[in-house]
């Protein structure tokens, strides 16, 4: 590798100080840095980290994945392979593994401490704490990942315990996963070991945590959107926070990624060096990573932007090597092999039909709340035809139906749902968290079965039926999670789908990324899995019909 020189405005966020600097670049390392009074206007800055995200959500191989991110300046992710280890187990994670190591991106793998996240649902595999400690012995895993079972947590069950000591016993930090969890609770939590949290959706939850010992990671992502709630703790605990997007579409990352909350932070006042600490130096200390913040001896990643006032990525650099430039990556992902477990079947739209002996009732609906994982219970009146309860369109109180996409013919779960306002139609997705199931909403049966078979079809993606009859769909091959296509193609036909839903009344802003967590059990409150519908306070199946 030849030498390189760099000259710009050294953004030094060690000495908090911006000057104009020569970088020399020897074996991707930067060996030099000097004053340089006549370095040019450009700004050169370490990358941006996503504190936080599961590739798979972008529904893109990792290494298609990070052709999209760098492009933003985002030289690194720290990663959860949750999905696809629901759907493959061990195999999965080994897959996204060797996928990433094929292009320049520094992707950080866990291992995910919940598979499956409940034993209320169909996963297609199972880590338990023996399988995580092997995981925790090898060097491609840095981390273990967001521990979501905090009731086992708090009660100390032996397998969960373990699967913490294990990361532990390799000094590998623990990532938590406790959404609304709070006093005594939180603080007995945080003392098992678990150092962060991403779910906190008030600024007095993220306080109380920070002030029980955890870094709080500050969400922004396509369905769950928690920057504006939490940035002040940008200024306020620089030190102990950090920024992520936990879950992608792909029509998201395309227009930006880290680079937008590092934007709106210094559009809201805040200190430029707090920002980057947040955004750039806290995940690399937090998990000790190899990547570089412009010291000497230390990997030469980092980016040039145009200014600090609207931060246009010019270029990156990974390892001395550049990796995009001027809104292009400088690398295409290779061809991957599809891996996949799939096998449903459903016989007919009669298996949508939710049988009803009363001439009236109450039912337990799912409230979709825009912009949060969390969800609301209502007790609302059923509309009853002829025996059965069936969607209202009217009062936009629709059909949700949850697969199990693992064995042929098992009962299909059924409730009702609020907020997605389809007027006609129906939508379906495998990417459910976290068992990723089929899960399907309709405002009749024969639109629900035509869209779920178009996807057991098709062996897994997602897809709209429309008004006209017509069906929209994004096939996802691998696990039924992930494309082997590039983010622009991806991202065109995920748009062409997203349009098809708003055609149909849909309001949502991410009509599939809300639906994709209608199946997320330990995220409050009334959910559905393809055992039945749960209520996530009680942690517990409920029934449909209210007594």
């Amino acid at each position: 590798m030849s030498d390189l020189l760099i000259k710009g405005q050294l953004v030094d966020v060690w000495q908090k100080r911006i000057y104009g600097a020569e970088l020399l670049i020897q074996n991707g390392k930067i060996a030099n840095i000097k004053e340089c009074p006549n370095a040019g206007n450009n700004y050169i800055l370490p990358g941006f980290i996503d504190a936080h995200v599961h590739i798979e959500s972008a529904m893109l191989l990792p290494a298609a994945f990070a052709a999209a991110a760098v492009v933003h300046g985002t030289v690194a992710t720290v990663s959860d392979p949750h999905e696809i280890a629901n759907v493959m187990g061990l195999s999965g994670i080994q897959y996204m593994i060797d996928n990433s190591k094929k292009v320049p991106f520094k992707i950080f793998f866990g291992a995910p401490s919940c598979v499956p996240a409940t034993h209320f649902e169909t996963a297609g595999a199972s880590i338990n704490a023996v399988d995580t400690e092997m995981l925790m012995e090898m060097d491609d895993i840095w981390y273990l990942s967001e521990m979501m079972n905090y009731p086992g947590v708090l009660s100390k069950d032996n397998e969960v315990l373990a699967k913490i000591a294990a990361a532990h016993k390799f000094n590998k930090p623990v990532d938590g996963h406790a959404p609304g969890l709070n006093g005594a609770d939180a603080m007995a939590y945080a003392a098992a070991g678990i150092s962060t949290d991403h779910e906190c959706f008030t600024l007095d939850e993220a306080l109380h945590k920070i002030h029980c010992g955890m870094k709080i990671l500050i969400r922004e992502g396509s369905a769950a959107k928690n920057f504006n709630a939490l940035c002040s703790l940008i200024q306020s605990h620089p030190n102990s926070v950090m920024l992520c997007s936990d879950d992608k579409h792909p029509d998201d990352l395309l227009k930006g990624h880290i680079n937008q909350l590092v934007l709106r932070a210094l559009e809201n006042g805040y200190n430029l060096f707090n920002v980057l600490q947040a955004a750039c130096v806290n995940p690399v200390l937090h998990y000790n990573l190899p990547v570089g913040l412009l010291r000497l001896g230390e990997p030469a990643d980092f980016i040039i932007v145009n200014s600090l006032t609207d931060f246009q990525v010019l270029h990156t650099y990974i390892n001395g090597v550049p990796v995009a430039a001027h809104g292009t990556a400088l690398f295409n992902p290779p061809q991957e092999q599809i891996i996949n477990q799939f096998n449903c079947i459903i016989n007919s739209p009669d298996c949508f039909k939710v049988p009803c002996s009363k001439p009236s009732a109450s039912i337990r609906v799912i409230q979709a709340i825009p912009g949060q994982l969390i969800t609301n219970q209502l007790l609302l009146p059923a509309k009853i035809i002829n025996g059965l309860i069936v969607s209202d369109t009217q009062n936009d109180i629709l059909k949700i139906a949850v697969i199990n996409r693992y064995t042929p013919n098992q009962p299909i779960a059924i409730g009702f749902i609020k907020n997605f306002t389809l007027k006609h139609g129906a939508l379906a997705s495998t990417v459910a968290h976290d068992c990723h199931n089929l899960i399907v909403i309709g405002c009749d049966d024969e639109s629900m079965y035509q869209v779920a078979q178009a996807l057991i079809n098709a062996k897994g993606g997602i897809a709209a039926l429309d008004a006209q009859g017509a069906i929209h769909t994004l096939p996802l091959p691998v696990a039924g999670l992930m494309s082997t296509h590039d983010a622009a193609t991806v991202a065109e036909k995920y748009t062409q789908i997203n349009t098809a839903c708003k055609s149909l009344g849909c309001t949502l802003p991410a009509p599939f990324m809300t639906l994709s967590f209608m199946a997320l059990l330990v995220i409050p409150s009334l959910k559905l899995s393809d055992m039945g519908l749960f209520n996530g306070n009680q942690f517990q199946f409920c029934n449909l019909i209210a007594e």
